[in-house]
C-alpha cells in the first residue's frame, strides 16, 4: 500500500510540475528550454560562442530585442528566470529610469565580497553612492587625466617599445632575428596592468618588462579573480561549502586574497607615510559620512575595484582593435594618416623627432578618428558583453515585458551593437565614420543607450576618459613604429568570461614601419619638389607640414 501511495504521489507531482513547466515555456520568448534544465543544454552547447548565441536568440525576436528563458526551471524559484535584452528603451529603464530597482543584488555581491569588500564596484545604496561621488570629484580633474598619460608614455617608453623592438623582425624569414611573435593581449595586459596600478597607489608593479617576469601581486589578483568568477557559475550553497572545507578553487582564491591583502597593506602603509598625486592618496584625504577618514580596509577595496575596473577592459579593447586593423588596412592607414598630422603640427616636419618621445597629453587629445575608430571597437566587441541586474520588485518595461521580483536582467552590450533596429543594415561592419559628425568631430550618438559599453545612467564609467586616453597613447606608440601582422594559423577566438578575452591571446608577427612621404604631395612655397625619394628626416623646415602626405612600408 505504501508504494503504490508513493508512486501516486510521485506521478501527481510529475504532472503538476509538468503542467506548471508547460504553462511557463509558452510565455518564454528566447532558446528552447527543457523540464529541471531550462536553457543549460543551449548555453552549455554553445559556450565557446556565448555572446553571439545571445544575440541570435535577441535577432530572432525581430525589432523587439528582448526575450525571456529560465535556466532553472522550478516553481517558486524566481531566481532561474532571465530576461535579455538589447532594447535601447529597456536598458534606459533598467539603468536610469528605475534605476533603485534594479542594484547589483545579492549573488553578484556575496559572490565578489571577499575580493571586492564593499568598494564601489560591488555595492550598492549608500555605500556606493559615498564612493561614486567621492571618485567622481577626482575623475574629472585634468590633473588626473595628465597623471594617466605620464604613467602611460613612462610604461610605452621604457618598457613597451624595447620589447616591440627586441621582437621586430624585418622580413618574412621568422628565424631572421628575434622572437618570431609575440602575444599581444599578454604585453597589453601587463602594460595595462602597470599603468592603473601606478595610478591607482602609485606603485609600478613592473609585469612589462623584456623578460616578462611572474609577478606575485599580478598572479594572485589573476588567480583571485578567476576564482571568484567561478562561484557565479554555481549555487551560493555550492561555493560556501567548498570554502568552509577549503576545497578546490576556494581555497586557490584563500590564498590568493592573502597575497594580495599583503601587497596592498604594504601599499596604503607607504602612502600614508609618503602621500602623493596617486588615487590611493587622494581617498586617503576625504572623509566618510559621518566625518571619519576611510579605514585600511575600506582604502583597500576602493583601490582593488578601481585596478579591476581599468586592467581587463583597455587591455581587452586594445586587442581586438589591432586585431581589426590587421584586417583592414585601410582604416589602418587613417589612423597613422591622423597620427602623423598632428605631429606633424606639434613636433615640426621631421620624422626623428616623432619617435623620440611618445605622444602627450595634449597631442593625445587631438587624435579625434582614432577615438572613433576605438568607440567602433567597443560598439562591437564591448570589454563587457554583457551585464545582469537583480530585479527588487515586479516591474513591465518599456516594451511590454514583466519581470518579476527575484529573477534577474541581462543587458546584452555586445548584441546591442549587431542589431539592424539600432545600427542599421551595416551595423556588422567596421565602420569609424559613424562616430564623427560632418565636420570631421567625434559625435557619438544621441541616444545615449544604444552603446553603452561604458555604462549609462548613474553608474557610467567614471574612467571613460582616461581609457580613451591611455588606448590613444598606446595605439599610437605602437603604429608610429611598427606594423602588426598576425600569425598564421593562430586561432583568434572568445573566451567564456565576463570581458572578451582572446582565448588563445592574439599572436602577431611586429615589423618595422617606414614612413617616408611623397614631395609631390606638398609644397615649398612656390617651388616643386623634384627629389621623389627624399626622405621625412631631411625636409626642409619651409615644407608646408598640414600638406605632406605620408607613404608606407
Amino acid at each position: 500500500m505504501f508504494w503504490l501511495v508513493t508512486v501516486a504521489l510521485v506521478v501527481a507531482l510529475a504532472w503538476a510540475y509538468l503542467t506548471w513547466f508547460w504553462i511557463l515555456s509558452r510565455k518564454l520568448t528566447g532558446p528552447r528550454v527543457w523540464p529541471l534544465v531550462g536553457s543549460l543544454p543551449g548555453l552549455i552547447t554553445n559556450r565557446h560562442r556565448i555572446h553571439d548565441w545571445i544575440a541570435d536568440n535577441l535577432r530572432s525576436t525581430g525589432s523587439a530585442g528582448t526575450y525571456q528563458t529560465s535556466v532553472l526551471p522550478l516553481p517558486f524559484v524566481r531566481q532561474g528566470l532571465v530576461t535579455v535584452t538589447a532594447n535601447p528603451r529597456n536598458i534606459e529603464h533598467v539603468l536610469r529610469t528605475r534605476f533603485e530597482n534594479y542594484p547589483k543584488g545579492p549573488i553578484w555581491q556575496s559572490a565578489f565580497h571577499d575580493l571586492l569588500g564593499r568598494g564601489i564596484f560591488n555595492s550598492d545604496g549608500d555605500t556606493w553612492l559615498l564612493q561614486r561621488k567621492t571618485a567622481a570629484l577626482e575623475f574629472t580633474t585634468r590633473t588626473l587625466r595628465q597623471a594617466m598619460a605620464r604613467w602611460a608614455n613612462r610604461s610605452i617608453k621604457n618598457r613597451l617599445w624595447p620589447i616591440l623592438s627586441d621582437n621586430c623582425t624585418t622580413t618574412d624569414n621568422e628565424n631572421n632575428y628575434g622572437y618570431s611573435s609575440v602575444d599581444l593581449q599578454d604585453l597589453l595586459l601587463r602594460l595595462t596592468f602597470d599603468n592603473i596600478c601606478g595610478l591607482t597607489f602609485g606603485k609600478d608593479p613592473e609585469t612589462l618588462s623584456p623578460e616578462l617576469p611572474e609577478n606575485p601581486f599580478a598572479n594572485a589578483f589573476d588567480a583571485a579573480t578567476e576564482a571568484t568568477l567561478q562561484r557565479l557559475l554555481f549555487p551560493g550553497a555550492f561555493w560556501r561549502i567548498k570554502k568552509a572545507l577549503g576545497l578546490g578553487s576556494e581555497r586557490s582564491l584563500s590564498q590568493s586574497l592573502k597575497i594580495v591583502d599583503r601587497y596592498m597593506t604594504e601599499a596604503i602603509a607607504v602612502r600614508t607615510e609618503a602621500p602623493s598625486d596617486d588615487l590611493l592618496s587622494r581617498f586617503m584625504k576625504k572623509r566618510d559620512g559621518n566625518g571619519n577618514a576611510f579605514p585600511a580596509s575600506v582604502l583597500q577595496w576602493i583601490a582593488l575595484n578601481f585596478v579591476l575596473a581599468g586592467r581587463d577592459t583597455s587591455s581587452v579593447a586594445l586587442s581586438w582593435f589591432f586585431w581589426t586593423l590587421m584586417r583592414r588596412p585601410d582604416i589602418e592607414r587613417k589612423v597613422v594618416d591622423e597620427i602623423t598630422s598632428v605631429l606633424r603640427v606639434t613636433r615640426g616636419p621631421h620624422a626623428s623627432l616623432w619617435m623620440e618621445e611618445p605622444l602627450d597629453f595634449e597631442e593625445l587629445e587631438r587624435l579625434v578618428y582614432l577615438k572613433a575608430a576605438l568607440a567602433e571597437t567597443l560598439r562591437l566587441y564591448p570589454s563587457v558583453p554583457e551585464d545582469t541586474k537583480y530585479v527588487v520588485e515586479d516591474d513591465v518595461l518599456p516594451d511590454g515585458t514583466k519581470v518579476v521580483a527575484g529573477s534577474t536582467i541581462t543587458y546584452s552590450i555586445y548584441s546591442a551593437g549587431r542589431m539592424e533596429s539600432i545600427w542599421g543594415d551595416d551595423c556588422l561592419e567596421f565602420k569609424p565614420e559613424r562616430w564623427l559628425s560632418d565636420s570631421k568631430q567625434f559625435d557619438p550618438p544621441m541616444d545615449k543607450y544604444r552603446f553603452v559599453a561604458f555604462n549609462a545612467g548613474p553608474r557610467t564609467c567614471l574612467g571613460k576618459e582616461l581609457a580613451y586616453l591611455q588606448m590613444k597613447a598606446i595605439v599610437a606608440a605602437v603604429l608610429l613604429r611598427h606594423r602588426l601582422e598576425p600569425v598564421q594559423g593562430h586561432l583568434v577566438q572568445q573566451k567564456m568570461s565576463l570581458t572578451l578575452f582572446m582565448k588563445n591571446g592574439l599572436r602577431v608577427h611586429v615589423r618595422p614601419r617606414t614612413l617616408l612621404f611623397d614631395p609631390m604631395h606638398y609644397e615649398f612655397g612656390t617651388t616643386t619638389p623634384t627629389n621623389t625619394n627624399h626622405p621625412a628626416s631631411l625636409m626642409t623646415p619651409a615644407a608646408s607640414p598640414a600638406s605632406i602626405q605620408p607613404i608606407y612600408n
